[in-house]
């Protein structure tokens, strides 16, 4: 078929593409998405992104309607308080471990991640915003040492970037500074000041996206 020409591209290319778009906000929650459009869009045969679709709709980022296509899902707004209860419990737990079983190159690659969150707000590329941070997090889990924690927070980040986008952006400068100091607290091994300054940070973002929720300026 010659809707299926294109480059070969490994599924998981296409499902980090299509995602990562979600998060974004370049496809907004209800929006139409279609193999056609998709495959020109990211340079692809409509082969990969049928699969990356599949592989979405499982993650719970999008929604087939028999006979209708394939949609972005809106995310209800008990789904996204469940996203954050379970963050507000593993993450303080990473961030303690992690103060205590840092290596040198995790604290540089978090040194390195708050340089680039940094210059991507004062350069106003925003949009870079919710992707570094949740490498920032997944990286403090893998600093923890603890596997099991590491995979939780890896399946976790993507869903919470996407609660967290729009709240993300409007509360950018806050939140690095609050990364910031984190970091400080891992490098210097404090464990208990490390648990307790990331909590305050889960709280504060939560806060500032209920607050946007409830203006009506989030899809809830």
């Amino acid at each position: 078929m010659a809707g299926d020409k294109g480059p070969r591209r490994a599924p998981q290319e296409a499902v980090r593409a299509v995602r990562e778009d979600i998060i974004r906000g370049v496809f907004a929650p209800g929006e139409r998405l279609t193999e056609e459009a998709l495959a020109a869009r990211y340079g692809v045969s409509r082969v990969p992104v049928r699969e990356a679709l599949r592989v979405l709709e499982a993650e719970g980022f999008v929604e087939a309607k028999p006979y209708v296509g394939v949609f972005v899902k809106e995310l209800s707004e008990a789904e996204a308080e469940d996203l954050l209860e379970l963050r507000s419990v593993i993450e303080p737990m990473c961030a303690a471990r992690a103060a205590r079983n840092r290596t040198p190159e995790q604290l540089g690659r978090l040194k390195e991640l708050v340089n680039l969150g940094w210059d991507a707000v004062r350069e106003g590329r925003l949009e870079e915003v919710p992707r570094l941070n949740s490498r920032f997090h997944e990286v403090i889990a893998e600093a923890s040492g603890s596997e099991v924690l590491g995979q939780m927070i890896r399946q976790l980040s993507q869903k919470i970037a996407w609660v967290y986008a729009v709240g993300l952006t409007l509360r950018a400068e806050d939140s690095w500074r609050e990364h910031e100091e984190i970091l400080a607290a891992l490098s210097a091994g404090d464990a208990d000041r490390a648990s307790a300054l990331l909590g305050r940070h889960i709280v504060r973002a939560t806060t500032a996206y209920r607050r946007r929720a409830r203006s009506g300026d989030i899809p809830a």
